[in-house]
């Protein structure tokens, strides 16, 4: 079987169950749980600069304990969310013990572990329980009709948060270099993580689009904040970088992210 190349480990499905994947989302916990639950046999991800606590090459911890191999990419290698671009330019950054026992190996390219998985007639993932992401509004804060939502994976902003402040947990970068992915729907403003900012500085990727939309967004540091984690976004992150929406609402680079949200209310 061929290795299967997205840009996103959500555009995995049950189709690719037993597959070996290369997914350039972030290698948190969460990514690794999502491509276990459509029973991959082996996947690589993205480091996302590896980040606060290591979070961004966690994943592969959790995949060993489930024997599935499994490494990351550098994000300095590879572009973040652009699942060509890291199967042609992705060097390994780690690799999980499963992995290892295969014959991967950091320094590797990424095409050439892909093809080791993909020769070593290996099962699917084992099944798992049910494991949601999380969304939950920030009690006391809003204004108006404006609310603050933290949410683990932009994938979980929904048609109702046009008037809201969205906090992800997701790298901020476009999904294949497409401006459309910057976000589903439009939302009053907009935080991410810079996975590190990573190759062509893709981990910040979607400010750009969404000030083309008229939406205030930001990034917080990878160092300050976990990735995958919109409360870690909102309570632990200080913002690294901003598009000119946000910075004509008063935004800065280097206040903490509460106080962007608070700027943004403000305005």
């Amino acid at each position: 079987m061929e290795p299967i190349v997205v840009d996103s480990v959500t555009h995995l499905t049950d189709a690719h169950r037993g597959a070996v994947a290369y997914a350039a989302s972030h290698g948190g916990h969460y990514a690794a749980y999502y491509a276990a639950m459509k029973g991959v046999a082996a996947v690589i991800l993205n480091d996302a600069g590896i980040g606060r606590e290591r979070v961004g090459i966690s994943g592969c911890g959790t995949l060993d304990k489930l024997g599935v191999p499994a490494a990351t990419v550098s994000s300095r290698s590879a572009c973040i969310g652009d699942g060509a671009d890291g199967y042609e330019s992705g060097v390994l950054s780690h690799v999980n013990g499963r992995a290892a026992a295969l014959g991967l190996s950091v320094g590797m390219r990424c095409h050439e572990a892909l093809d080791i998985l993909a020769g070593a007639s290996l099962p699917p993932a084992p099944s798992l329980p049910v494991e949601d992401e999380h969304r939950v509004e920030v009690p006391g804060i809003g204004r108006g009709n404006s609310k603050v939502i933290l949410i683990d994976s932009a994938s979980l902003v929904l048609p109702g948060d046009a008037r809201n402040v969205v906090v992800t947990g997701s790298h901020g970068g476009l999904l294949g270099g497409k401006a459309a992915t910057a976000i589903k729907y439009d939302v009053f403003a907009a935080v991410y993580n810079d996975a590190g900012f990573g190759r062509h500085s893709a981990g910040i990727s979607r400010l750009p689009a969404l000030d083309e939309r008229g939406i205030p967004a930001a990034c917080v540091s990878h160092f300050s904040a976990r990735i995958g984690d919109g409360r870690s976004s909102y309570e632990d992150g200080f913002i690294s970088a901003l598009n000119p929406a946000a910075l004509r609402r008063g935004a800065l680079v280097g206040q903490s992210c509460r106080a962007f949200v608070a700027a943004m209310l403000a305005s």
